[in-house]
């Protein structure tokens, strides 16, 4: 019985798989995910808010969303691979007994107790626990990826809240103005001074924007629908207005330092890494089934009477002669390693290109929001001046007035499509350098 506890005690000891280095590894990786947890959301993210922030918008859907919180669950799930793997198998205990023996005169009753415990090649148990600690740390950058998918999709959901917001506020100014207009040519048409057609011109005029009055309603309608869906609401509750105004950010840093901190940051990048490395202990792994595993055993057999035969130690060792199949193996894990190897170095030509579509089109957004507020917006503002002036003067007709008021809403549209095109390249860049947008945490 001694031998058997001390086989019980040493073969896990001698086995011993997962090293501080990967315990530490692992431990850093629980408490990453126990931080991860997102806070206690209430309700309504949005009570007391005047109007939506972007930044409280962001953080709401990183808190609420179920697709953030299933990918958590993923990387829960992947972190206990890594215990499983390491881990022996349960030892085997065995007793026997010869029956004829019981009772019997001229033998002692023969029993017989086993402990066996089987034991991976030295470095396998070791390897696996690699293997699986990889695929846990890509599971955690995956997390971080979805959250600034998220994270982007919810600032853009908000750019497109805003817009639509004041598309609607042009509209209803345009309106106004066109009521004006009509007014002007119905008393210049009751003094004859003017066609009854100004007067039809400013009508029909008012009843486009009355009908696309209605169809930006129901844009934002949806938009809010989407809003909602996202941050894991009912999608008929409301939400605050957006703000008047968009803060207009600067342009972007320097391009090195952008493209060095998206190698650095991009949650993708080091998933792909951690892939590469599981790969390659999955084929240090697979080398290693080369060599036998062993199976310990210690046994006390008293079927032999003479007291010295009864403790009993001994080994298997399976005998690896299946060799194609091992080679097939090793052959399927070294392809594997070179597919992950040019998955990560396509996913970095990616984040490079990402980040150099970003900074190209944020800088053609500022350039165009430079020319509508600088110039096309005050010559506009100015032509509708200088055509309604000269409509009630007599010296200009209706349709020059109805042309300009068009061409200024057209100007005021565009520039605030441009404002919310720098808001969104900006966020566009900030998820192509691994940040996520809007100020969020």
């Amino acid at each position: 019985m001694h031998a058997l506890r001390v086989l019980a005690l040493l073969a896990p000891l001698l086995w011993s798989c997962a090293g501080p280095s990967q315990t530490t590894r692992h431990r850093e990786l629980e408490e990453a995910w126990l931080r991860a947890a997102p806070a206690a959301s209430a309700d309504d993210p949005f009570a007391g808010h005047a109007t939506l922030d972007r930044s409280a918008l962001v953080d709401a859907v990183l808190e609420r969303n179920p697709t953030i919180a299933a990918a958590r669950w993923a990387w829960r799930a992947a972190l206990a691979r890594h215990p499983q793997e390491t881990s022996l198998d349960d030892p085997i205990l065995e007793y026997d007994l010869a029956p004829a023996s019981i009772g019997s005169a001229s033998v002692d009753t023969g029993q017989r107790f086993a402990l066996s415990q089987a034991l991976p090649f030295p470095g396998k148990l070791a390897l696996r626990g690699e293997i699986a600690l990889a695929e846990a740390e890509a599971a955690a950058r995956n997390h971080e990826a979805v959250r600034l998918r998220l994270a982007l999709l919810a600032s853009l959901l908000f750019d497109e809240h805003y817009l639509l917001a004041r598309k609607l506020a042009v509209n209803d100014a345009h309106r106004v103005l066109l009521a004006e207009l009509r007014e002007i040519a119905v008393v210049r048409y009751e003094a004859g001074s003017a066609s009854q057609q100004d007067p039809l011109e400013a009508e029909l005029a008012e009843a486009e924007l009355l009908h696309r009055e209605i169809e930006l309603r129901a844009d934002q309608r949806i938009a809010a629908e989407r809003l909602n869906v996202l941050l894991h609401r009912a999608p008929e509750l409301p939400l605050p207005p957006p703000p008047s105004t968009l803060e207009v950010l600067e342009p972007a840093g320097p391009r090195d330092a952008l493209l060095s901190r998206a190698r650095e940051a991009r949650p993708e990048l080091r998933a792909a890494d951690a892939r590469v490395r599981a790969r390659e202990a999955a084929v240090a792994l697979a080398r290693r089934e080369y060599l036998p595993d062993f199976r310990v055993r210690g046994a006390y057999d008293t079927i032999w009477q003479e007291n010295d035969l009864q403790p009993m130690v001994g080994v298997e060792l399976n005998v690896p002669l299946q060799r194609a199949r091992r080679a097939a193996a090793l052959d399927e894990a070294e392809a594997s390693l070179e597919a992950a190897r040019s998955e990560s170095l396509a996913l970095g030509d990616e984040v490079r290109l990402s980040v150099e579509r970003a900074l190209a089109e944020l800088a053609e957004a500022h350039h165009a929001l430079e020319i509508f507020r600088d110039r096309m917006l005050p010559a506009a503002t100015d032509r509708v001046t200088w055509a309604r002036a000269a409509f009630e003067a007599g010296q200009s007709d209706f349709s020059t007035v109805i042309d300009a008021e068009r061409d200024l809403r057209d100007a005021e549209l565009g520039y605030e499509e441009t404002v919310v095109a720098v808001s969104r390249r900006h966020a566009e860049l900030a998820r192509a350098t691994g940040a996520l947008p809007g100020g969020a945490r």
